[in-house]
């Protein structure tokens, strides 16, 4: 099965959601609702929801998010899931960002795959590799 690799940009708004949990001892859980615009070969849309723990030290913390994933991916229309798994361990950061499997629909049935995400002067950029 061929690996591919699309490259883009995405706009993300974060908003504040009531949560269940608020932390003790300094720490700060919070939960967010996740809104994305994705352009370039992956031209979709997703909503989601992210998960977070910030701690009293600089640069600590860590999320997890899902987020459905709307749209086409080179052209073949569909959805899929991405669970995302990040740490920062006083600014180094670390990321898994997956498809989670058996998630494809329509033409994007039996996708899988990971992403990267680049901040680069403001602008958020996915690097996407996947195989279907």
């Amino acid at each position: 099965m061929a690996t591919h690799k699309v490259t883009g940009e995405f706009n993300v708004k974060l908003n504040p959601i009531e949560g269940y949990a608020k932390g003790i001892d300094g720490v700060n859980l919070g939960r967010m609702s996740i809104d994305k615009t994705f352009t370039g070969e992956l031209d979709a849309t997703s909503t989601g929801e992210m998960l977070s723990a910030m701690t009293t030290t600089q640069g600590s913390a860590g999320y997890v998010a899902i987020e459905q994933v709307v749209g086409t991916l080179a052209g073949k229309q569909g959805s899929f899931v991405l669970q995302h798994f990040g740490t920062m361990d006083k600014g180094q950061d670390s990321l898994i960002l997956n498809v989670v499997p058996d998630s494809g629909s329509h033409e994007l049935t039996g996708l899988s795959g990971k992403m990267a995400i680049r901040i680069e002067a403001g602008i958020h950029f996915y690097d996407f590799e996947y195989q279907i």
